[in-house]
């Protein structure tokens, strides 16, 4: 940049005082100095707005490389995923259809117990409740209350 020592700023004032004048030198002196620090400030936008567009750049060039990883591995796992299908399958069917006479011992094919898991089965019978008095249905507190509340007497 610049080298302006302390001597060149102090001739530079002097003539600025000699020419401009008194008067007019601290508003002048007010104006320099309000363009200077617009044109830092234009200088650090400028080299903010460079910066980001690297950044962007180095993500995008990251971004490419992590997805062309992930494509990788999906396709091994696939691959994978396929060969264990096969080999499943070729279990499968060997177990099932596997001749007991050889000492072998087959196992059925697996199918499903066919329960109906979603509804709960309560260790003691419904029956039995409602004979000895057990409480068979959650009561919330408001209509506890309700149902065994005292009647008035009219």
């Amino acid at each position: 940049m610049i080298d302006l020592g302390v001597s060149k700023i102090a001739l530079i004032g002097a003539v600025a005082l000699i020419v401009i004048g008194p008067e007019k030198l601290p508003r002048v002196a007010r104006t320099i100095g309000t363009l200077l620090g617009k044109a830092q400030r234009y200088v650090a936008d400028v080299k903010a707005e460079v910066n980001r567009s690297i950044e962007l750049e180095e993500f995008k060039k990251m971004k490419e490389s992590v997805e062309g990883a992930s494509k990788e591995v999906e396709s091994a796992i696939q691959t994978q995923a396929g060969d264990f299908e096969k080999t499943w399958a070729e279990v499968t069917d060997t177990a099932s259809h596997a001749p007991v006479a050889e000492g072998l011992i087959s196992h059925p094919a697996y199918s499903h117990p066919g329960k109906k898991w979603r509804v709960k089965q309560g260790a003691t019978p419904t029956w039995y409740k409602a004979r000895s008095g057990i409480r068979t249905k959650a009561l919330s507190g408001a209509a506890r209350v309700a149902r065994y509340r005292p009647q008035k007497f009219n």
